[in-house]
């Protein structure tokens, strides 16, 4: 009764609304300075990877051979055993295919670092997640059962362990591509701008890369490193096509064959520009209207479910109370 009486007392109430309103502040602000710090990496690590592409270019120049870009490029860099665990049982034999890097890519990682930890870390996965499951199962809690029904669930749980890698880029894949995907039209109608404004292509990306980024941080990411390699590489087709290949989205890659279809053939890279704008808001428009047109079957379930019953009892529960107090009226009566 006393914990009752001191949750039922104002002051109480008020210093827990006073806690949880401070904590909330704590946590906006919080956020808001992870967020500095996470755009702050990013603009960083898009920094090193340009004098990376500058430092190769000019080796190539140069005719010499490109330097070592470990100590550039320090945030693809992996601990030695994990390097010697992937070359000892050659993991990129087991686990590599021609779509690991583009998925790798496709997620924000790039360089041989990061495709190393992520090999690694498929042996490793499988295996730890055997070793803790099967010190849980017959050691901590055997239970009743027998050593070999354990033993295959632990097998199991490794088994599992094996795509969790996968599951976890395909996841990340995804929340990059969505975050590139809703600023993409923004993005088309800047670059738009900016070129019939009479920038070059190059100043285009640079600008646009910077006002975009308060929308999608990793489309900026994706525009300054294409900014970089229209400036370093010899063929710009190369820098269209690497674009459209990190991000992995078809409207990118319809926008970046335009661009080199316009390149190409001296066309103008404006009215290329204005027509993909077009397509991108009336893409925008038919997504919006598909999710709008399957909002009716996906709130079925919910009405069937939820809503309908309440609805019965509402309408039927009068009826039902007044037919109970005759019969009892009757009953009593009787």
């Amino acid at each position: 009764m006393d914990v009752f009486a001191l949750l039922a007392q104002r002051e109480f109430l008020i210093s827990v609304l006073a806690a949880v309103s401070a904590a909330a502040v704590v946590f906006t602000f919080g956020s808001s300075f992870v967020v500095k710090s996470k755009m702050r990496d990013r603009i960083k690590r898009v920094a090193l990877e340009r004098e990376k592409m500058r430092a190769e270019e000019m080796a190539r120049l140069r005719g010499a051979v490109a330097p070592d870009s470990r100590g550039i490029r320090r945030t693809g860099e992996t601990k030695t055993y994990m390097k010697n665990v992937v070359e000892r049982f050659d993991l990129k034999k087991a686990f590599q295919d021609d779509a690991t890097v583009d998925k790798l890519a496709m997620a924000g990682f790039r360089g041989q670092g990061h495709l190393t930890t992520f090999l690694f870390t498929r042996l490793a996965t499988p295996i730890g997640i055997f070793l803790v499951a099967a010190l849980y199962l017959l050691v901590l809690s055997p239970g009743e059962r027998p050593l070999y029904l354990n033993l295959t669930y632990a097998i199991g749980a490794a088994l599992l362990g094996a795509y969790l890698p996968n599951v976890l880029l395909k996841n990340s894949i995804t929340k990059r591509q969505s975050s590139i995907r809703r600023a993409w039209p923004d993005c088309l109608d800047l670059m738009l701008l900016c070129v019939e404004a009479g920038m070059s292509v190059e100043h285009a990306f640079k600008r646009v890369a910077k006002e975009i980024g308060a929308q999608s941080v990793e489309l900026a990411e994706e525009l300054t490193l294409t900014t970089a390699e229209l400036s370093f590489l010899e063929d710009r087709t190369r820098a269209y096509d690497n674009l459209a290949r990190r991000t992995g989205l078809d409207g990118v890659k319809s926008v970046m064959t335009a661009l080199i279809q316009a390149d190409r053939y001296g066309t103008s890279v404006g009215q290329a520009l204005r027509v993909m704008a077009e397509e991108g808001r009336e893409q925008r428009m038919m997504e919006a209207e598909k999710k709008a047109a399957a909002l009716p079957p996906k709130l079925t379930v919910p009405l069937i479910l939820f809503f309908l019953p309440v609805l019965f009892i509402v309408i039927l529960s009068p009826a039902i109370i007044k037919v109970m107090s005759g019969s009892v009226a009757t009953t009593f009566g009787g």
